[in-house]
């Protein structure tokens, strides 16, 4: 069991702040998911077609990560938040990139969504996580560069276990050591607002269809809810 907390100094800078964790056991990753590839080619065609195009920085559910990079020290144009980025490179591409089946996943319904999103082999977690403030002592080893040592600033927003740092700048970059592959059968997807008040709902609906997207893949999969009201949840 791998518990999610929010230290009580992020929840107080970020009182509106609400993350779903959509957890998955019993992953099969090697085979086909017909329902992951419909959704993504859908956006595509969506896309092509003029009639939808991803979130810019203008729109309110980006502009608020912005704010919040800004807060903690990061440019967040030279440090794009994650779904920012997604969608930045899939206006200019037209597609989406395909990573494996459950990360395709999750990068379909965040972009759809407009919501950041990432993910964790939880097999691969040491002991609990947590969303903190950096104090500049720990380790980041970015995803497709094992042999890259980073140190997050002091004052950067990070998710940690016990062992290094799991994401940097709250969402930007997920590691290496706990990247999501074809070959994980047991993980935790995230889904990120720091406007629940607004896009509460949004999130929900989209860890709903994370959740189903996952669960013809999987033995089982359940989602919990994270905020500053409830900082912890067990997986």
């Amino acid at each position: 069991m791998t518990t999610f907390r929010i230290s009580p100094a992020v929840a107080d800078a970020f009182p509106d702040t609400l993350i779903a964790v959509v957890t998955a056991t019993g992953l099969r990753g090697h085979e086909p998911w017909p329902a992951t590839t419909t959704a993504l080619e859908d956006l595509e065609r969506q896309l092509a077609d003029g009639t939808w195009a991803p979130a810019d920085e203008a729109d309110p559910r980006i502009e608020a990560w912005h704010t919040a990079y800004r807060s903690f020290g990061t440019n967040p144009r030279r440090i794009r938040p994650s779904v920012d980025a997604l969608g930045r490179r899939m206006a200019k591409k037209g597609t989406l990139p395909r990573i494996n089946p459950a990360v395709d996943s999750y990068n379909t319904v965040s972009i759809r969504h407009s919501l950041p999103a990432g993910a964790f082999d939880l097999d691969h977690v040491t002991g609990d996580v947590e969303i903190r403030y950096a104090d500049g002592t720990e380790t980041f080893t970015p995803l497709g560069e094992p042999e890259t040592v980073e140190h997050p600033k002091p004052g950067e927003i990070i998710y940690t276990d016990t062992t290094d740092v799991l994401t940097r700048h709250w969402n930007h970059r997920d590691a290496h050591r706990t990247r999501v592959t074809e070959d994980s059968t047991h993980a935790a997807f995230v889904l990120e607002t720091l406007a629940a008040a607004r896009d509460g709902h949004l999130l929900k609906t989209a860890a709903g269809e994370l959740q189903d997207l996952l669960t013809e893949h999987a033995a089982e999969s359940t989602v919990h809810y994270l905020s500053p009201v409830h900082p912890q949840v067990s997986t």
